[in-house]
């Protein structure tokens, strides 16, 4: 009786998983799933957790053993998705930045949006200028601990934020600045929606890069924002294609492919090499979700999309949940008291130590963590550094992605910011698109998240354009671009062999065919229909002689093996 309770127990751990996920204030949540648990049932746990309701810009991110990042699937089983033993380690992550985050129906959304955005802006995925920095800053320390205090926060007490990679003394104290005159009064709520509000308007708001290499070998960063498709190059925005412009994701192999219609239906192909065939895939799924989920009108427009052609193998993804459009019109009907949301005793992220040390909340029992304590912080400590951490930065240029400024050639104490006032100016960002050959009209109407800008704003950006003798790097920068050929033109060889095998594939499915048709002919012909068609086939010499000469011995030869195999079974 004993061994049958115990060999029970034994089964039922092994039919349960502990999972342990990170959210976005660095906070772990742990709990233990069945083994045929799918992805919606964790992530319901988590909103329930966080009493969340607007829930669809969210999503959970895992790395497996290869430090290859990945969504978590909801439609599909956790077990069989983790390639890696239990406990599981996870991430919450934004996966859908919302268009205007203003436009969010809670507070407790905006807040979380605000701490991914605070995550983006410190990995160097959110690039601004000096000035823009210093009032993001600003905002998040206004948020972190109110209003200034001298008997509280003495000199230089804003360094004690990381708000960035790396700023210099004189961004210090101009963060400062701002915070004590500027933003006096400001609650909490209000700053964070001021700073999601600040952020929206920069290029990168949005952005999860994922590095790959164009045509010529240079290195290049692609991202899937509200607005649509953008490619970086040096800390320029060298391409930006709207949703309604973009037909088609594609990828074989480590090759990724997207078709676009622009203006005067201009067809165009960008194509980029990403590390590996499994990095080239989470970049394709990361693309069809995210031309869904902001294209679409309804999700019932939703189709499943494949990666390759009909006849061969390839991968086919279908992107589940509400699109946009019918989360804000959800979100709309939301009529409850808002939740409680508790910033003062949550640790800020490791990212971004802070002033205040309070203690890390976890909802796991003290005893059950030291069980799974190893294991799971040796998986936490992977994500931490790997999962939605990409820095946009490339490796040609260095450890900074940005470039420094005048200011800051010349001042050796300032050597270290990476922050300037011409780093990454929305009027310089557009650089001419190769394949689209229209670079006087993008020098008329300059594109800031896929929107004109005004005339306040191009003057407010050029104060980070460059200066006529840096006007020849860029210049230079522009040839090495448009000389590369772009991104849509493949090299003759390449096109040579695209077309062969094209052709082979071609002749390989139309023989295929037309055997398949003549199988179906003999057995139409040898069977007992009578029909006029099939009649007058039969009657025919040709027929008559394949009928006696080929089918009846062959239809013989394979009734004797099959009498033969059927004595040796009944004989045994």
């Amino acid at each position: 009786m004993l061994s049958r309770i115990m060999s029970g127990s034994i089964r039922n751990l092994d039919r349960e998983y502990d999972c342990t996920v990170r959210l976005l204030d660095d906070t772990e949540y742990t709990c233990t799933i069945q083994r045929d648990a799918k992805g919606q049932y964790l992530f319901d746990l988590i909103c329930h957790h966080l009493n969340l309701l607007e829930k669809d810009y969210f999503g959970i991110r895992y790395v497996d053993p290869d430090k290859q990042r990945h969504w978590l699937e909801v439609t599909k089983c956790i077990a069989k998705q983790m390639k890696s033993q239990p406990p599981f380690t996870m991430c919450l992550r934004v996966k859908f930045y919302p268009p205007d985050p203003a436009a969010l129906k809670e507070e407790i959304t905006r807040y979380l949006v605000f701490l991914q955005i605070k995550r983006d802006l410190y990995h160097g995925r959110l690039l601004c200028k000096t000035s823009d920095a210093a009032m993001l800053a600003a905002f998040i320390l206004q948020a972190e601990i109110g209003d200034y205090d001298p008997g509280k926060h003495p000199e230089g007490y804003s360094s004690k934020f990381q708000f960035f990679p790396k700023h210099s003394e004189k961004l210090e104290r101009r963060i400062s600045d701002i915070h004590k005159t500027e933003l006096i009064g400001q609650t909490p709520e209000t700053s964070e929606l001021n700073f999601l509000q600040k952020a929206q308007m920069l290029e990168t708001y949005g952005v999860d890069p994922h590095p790959c290499k164009d045509v010529s070998g240079n290195p290049a960063f692609l991202a899937f924002t509200p607005f649509g498709f953008v490619v970086l190059q040096g800390n320029k925005r060298v391409h930006f294609l709207k949703w309604n412009e973009v037909t088609k994701l594609k990828f074989e192999g480590k090759i990724f492919h997207i078709y676009a219609n622009q203006k005067e239906d201009k067809k165009i192909i960008l194509t980029y090499f990403a590390p590996t065939p499994e990095a080239c895939k989470h970049l394709w799924k990361c693309g069809v979700e995210n031309q869904a989920f902001y294209k679409l009108e309804k999700s019932s427009q939703v189709r499943t999309v494949s990666s390759s052609n009909l006849f061969f193998k390839g991968s086919r993804f279908r992107y589940s949940g509400r699109v946009a459009k019918e989360v804000m019109e959800q979100s709309a009907k939301i009529k409850r008291e808002p939740p409680e949301i508790h910033r003062a005793g949550l640790v800020p992220s490791r990212s971004c130590p802070s002033i205040t040390h309070g203690p890390r909340l976890t909802s796991v029992p003290r005893t059950r963590r030291r069980a799974v304590h190893i294991s799971i912080m040796e998986g936490l400590e992977s994500l931490r550094d790997s999962a939605h951490s990409t820095p946009v930065r490339s490796v040609s240029h260095g450890d900074s992605f940005m470039p420094r400024s005048r200011s800051l050639a010349t001042n050796a104490s300032e050597g270290s910011a990476v922050i300037s006032d011409e780093a990454y100016s929305p009027s310089d960002s557009v650089l001419p698109t190769p394949v689209a050959e229209h670079s006087l009209e993008l020098a008329v109407a300059r594109q800031v998240n896929g929107a004109p800008c005004s005339i306040e704003e191009e003057k407010e950006s050029e104060a980070g354009t460059p200066s006529v003798g840096e006007a020849g790097d860029l210049t230079d920068s522009r040839a090495a671009v448009e000389g590369a050929g772009g991104a849509s033109s493949l090299s003759e060889v390449e096109q040579v062999n695209k077309f062969v095998l094209s052709v082979l594939r071609l002749l390989l499915v139309t023989i295929g065919l037309l055997f398949v048709l003549l199988l179906l002919l003999i057995v139409l012909t040898e069977s007992d229909l009578d029909v006029a068609f099939l009649r007058d086939i039969r009657q025919t010499p040709e027929f008559e002689q394949f009928h006696y000469e080929y089918f009846c011995p062959l239809r013989r030869w394979f009734a004797c093996k099959l009498r033969w195999a059927g004595s040796l079974l009944i004989n045994k």
